[in-house]
């Protein structure tokens, strides 16, 4: 991140040499500048047309209609916009994970589907129920691009020196330490003991349901239970790292060493790829990256451009724990598109599903869904009729047999509050990103005060983001909520209680 000074009056400004850039009214470029030009058409252009017209041309039974086309234009506007994230000059890792997001689950992956004629989830409604969902998916990216230019500010009220600096409260970090030993040791003793986390995810969320600790209805019970055993746990590994790396110090302190190892391997049983799921190891992972690097432009444009590869190849093969080895069936394909369309990536069939379901004459619920996901921690035998999941509500009208399916952002918007309630969130979500985006880039630098909260937060947020634009949201905001407490327990804004200081 280029960083701007202020000449001082007794400083007086380099006159330009002739021949240079600056007399000749052009802008002054660094080779940082020039890699990004030189960059800049081969990743829009592979992004945009490439990938979608190689996508296009593959073979399939596919039918070519509205539905097709409409898909095509929403991948190529997510690559357009996916391509802008990775080339601007600040970091916006909330906006970047959005797009490389949509370009894969709601872009791509729907592409391909649609070219094989083949969908991870049955789409049981009439094809034009699928094109009104690609549709209100592209009038949402829009919302959210129009929300990012409305928190446009001007160039005076740029500046937020005289706001204060949210910090990790020092004495409150140890309190949060032992809630993270002692919420993870009792989900070890709850599941059976440290091995079972090394075996499958069938295996631990048997465990979970042999416990009495999760209800068939509804996964969130289960979401809560294991994010009090692995969000703490991460949010404490993400300070203390934060802290050894801003603070020479704390790297001379035998203790903090100590417990960072030892919160280390405490994730390494807890938050492992092998009994977790993908998108909460990604958020791991991609929270670990930028906590470590949160000024690092080429490892944030790495990590989207990476995201890509990984997800088209990596994320569909990547699900080898969840099963045993009794249940696992490796997949066999003979296309390079099959592993796109054969499970993760249901997300506009489920959205087409939800617009079928709500045409059916049940209506939208107008923030009941939301209520239930906000309230999620009432037990129903206060609530009786407590929302489930949408993904469950919808699965199971369609009588499928695995209710545990997505419910994006777009249609947990759409079966609350339809259309214009769904673009009205797009706006919102793309006005909030962009604020906390330009704070993040101005605050999250080298000078920040060691123990600064935004340099742990936007990075989770910005991982997590992934799982809640998947939704469902009810089954997300277990987690949400348990790290929103670990994150108010250790705030402060009084510099001499912060981490890092001593």
């Amino acid at each position: 991140m280029t960083q701007h000074t202020t000449l001082s009056a007794t400083t007086a400004p380099r006159t330009p040499e002739p021949g240079s850039r600056a007399l000749a009214g052009l802008p002054p470029f660094s080779p940082r500048t020039l890699l990004s030009r030189a960059l800049s058409v081969p990743l829009v252009l592979g992004f945009s047309v490439f990938l979608p017209l190689l996508v296009l041309v593959q073979p399939g039974t596919g039918p070519r209609d509205s539905a097709l086309w409409m898909q095509l234009a929403l991948t190529v506007y997510a690559g357009t916009r996916l391509s802008a994230m990775i080339l601007t000059s600040r970091r916006k890792l909330l906006a970047g994970s959005f797009w490389l997001f949509v370009y894969m689950a709601m872009g791509v992956a729907p592409l391909a589907q649609a070219v094989l004629g083949r969908t991870p989830a049955p789409v049981v409604g009439a094809r034009s129920d699928l094109t009104e969902a690609v549709s209100l998916v592209l009038i949402g990216c829009v919302a959210f691009d129009v929300g990012s230019l409305l928190a446009r500010q001007r160039p005076g009220r740029e500046r937020d020196d005289g706001l204060r600096f949210a910090l990790v409260h020092r004495r409150r970090l140890y309190l949060l330490t032992l809630v993270a030993f002692a919420g993870s040791a009792l989900l070890m003793v709850e599941l059976g003991g440290p091995a079972v986390f090394f075996t499958s995810r069938q295996e631990i969320i048997s465990s979970v349901e042999e416990a009495g600790l999760s209800q068939a209805d509804s996964q969130a019970g289960q979401a809560i239970v294991r994010g009090f055993g692995t969000v703490p746990a991460l949010i404490a590994w993400l300070v203390y790292t934060r802290w050894l790396v801003t603070s020479r110090r704390a790297r001379r302190s035998a203790v903090i060493i100590a417990v960072w190892l030892a919160l280390a391997a405490l994730n390494a049983v807890v938050n492992n790829p092998i009994s977790n799921p993908r998108f909460w190891f990604l958020t791991v992972l991609f929270s670990l990256l930028f906590t470590v690097f949160p000024v690092s432009a080429a490892l944030y444009r790495t990590a989207l451009s990476l995201g890509v590869v990984v997800a088209l190849i990596v994320f569909p093969f990547a699900d080898r724990f969840r099963y045993d080895d009794a249940n696992y069936r490796p997949i066999q394909t003979t296309s390079p598109l099959e592993p796109l369309a054969l499970k993760d990536y249901d997300q506009v069939g489920m959205f087409a599903n939800t617009i079928t379901y709500v045409g059916s004459g049940r209506g939208h619920t107008y923030g009941r869904q939301l209520a239930g996901s906000v309230l999620f921690a009432v037990p129903r035998s206060v609530w009786p009729g407590k929302p489930m999941d949408t993904g469950v509500v919808v699965g199971q009208w369609m009588g499928a047999t695995n209710t545990n399916l997505s419910s994006p952002v777009w249609a947990e918007l759409w079966i609350d509050f339809g259309p214009v309630g769904m673009t009205a969130g797009f706006v919102a979500l793309g006005y909030a990103a962009a604020r906390v985006d330009r704070r993040y880039a101005r605050r999250a630098v080298r000078r920040a005060p060691p123990g600064s909260l935004i340099a742990l937060t936007v990075p989770l947020v910005a991982g997590y983001s992934f799982i809640l634009l998947r939704g469902p949201l009810l089954q997300a905001s277990g987690r949400v909520a348990i790290a929103v407490c670990c994150i108010a327990l250790i705030t402060t804004f009084r510099q001499d209680r912060a981490t890092g200081l001593r």
